[in-house]
């Protein structure tokens, strides 16, 4: 058993990372989390998931973890497959290094949890930083099959929905909509257009709503759907929380 701490964007894939952590028995003590400065929605960064953030703080309470975050005020410099941290200081990986290195001088432990499916660029730049602090690397999603990944799921109970989209054949109207409903049509999109089902590939992003980790399921009340790109082909629309709750759950 390790102690764990959890990278965590808000979506499916870190929170079912997460989850697969704690039935290897593993024990989550922290959640990391970076987000955009000055309440920005979207920073279309190379390396995190910044649409929902404003859910970030309601749901490390619902997951009754202590949060640390930090502003990526840093850019994408270093645009190389294999990350290297030399004259790179601003670069927003170092961020992450910056953050997990403070978690460490007040609480130990020994891995963090990564939901990296298939995106090698992502998942070299944490193995970078896990060798730096001398911690290991969970990441239990890598390279699974993405419709079998989605299965898995929402056969546990996963409830997310779409906060961003961003593919030919996503709309407006799918925004808002859950992994479970959408799920035979982003298997559609797969076979039409070779979209990834998880969205590995930008095509979509979650908001985890609730989940087995989760003391407390989350409520969004009130949110603007926003366009960010009106392109005729696949444009970008993306959800902006303005009020939330937590409510308890139905048993």
């Amino acid at each position: 058993m390790m102690n764990v701490v959890a990278l965590l964007s808000g979506g499916k894939d870190s929170l079912f990372n997460m989850y697969l952590a704690t039935r290897e028995r593993h024990n989550i003590v922290a959640i990391a989390n970076l987000k955009p400065p000055d309440e920005r929605d979207e920073l279309d960064s190379y390396m995190y998931q910044t649409v929902g953030h404003q859910a970030i703080g309601m749901i490390a309470e619902a997951l009754d973890k202590p949060l640390f975050r930090a502003d990526i005020t840093g850019s994408t410099i270093n645009k190389q497959l294999n990350y290297d941290e030399s004259n790179h200081a601003e670069d927003e990986v170092e961020q992450l290094y910056n953050l997990l290195k403070k978690i460490k001088q007040e609480i130990e432990f020994d891995a963090v949890s990564v939901g990296a499916i298939a995106s090698s660029y992502q998942k070299s730049r944490v193995e970078n930083i896990c060798q730096r602090l001398k911690i290991r690397m969970l990441a239990y999603l890598w390279d699974e099959d993405q419709d079998l990944l989605l299965q898995r799921m929402i056969d546990s109970n996963f409830e997310a929905i779409l906060v961003k989209v961003a593919c030919m054949g996503l709309t407006k109207e799918h925004v808002g909509q859950s992994i479970r409903d959408m799920q035979e049509h982003l298997r559609k999109l797969h076979n039409d257009y070779g979209a990834n089902v998880c969205g590995e590939g930008g095509e979509y992003e979650t908001l985890v709503l609730d989940c087995p980790l989760y003391k407390r399921r989350l409520v969004l009340d009130r949110y603007d759907v926003i366009c960010h790109s009106d392109d005729v082909f696949a444009p970008v629309y993306y959800i902006r929380p303005l009020e939330m709750h937590l409510a308890d759950k139905q048993h």
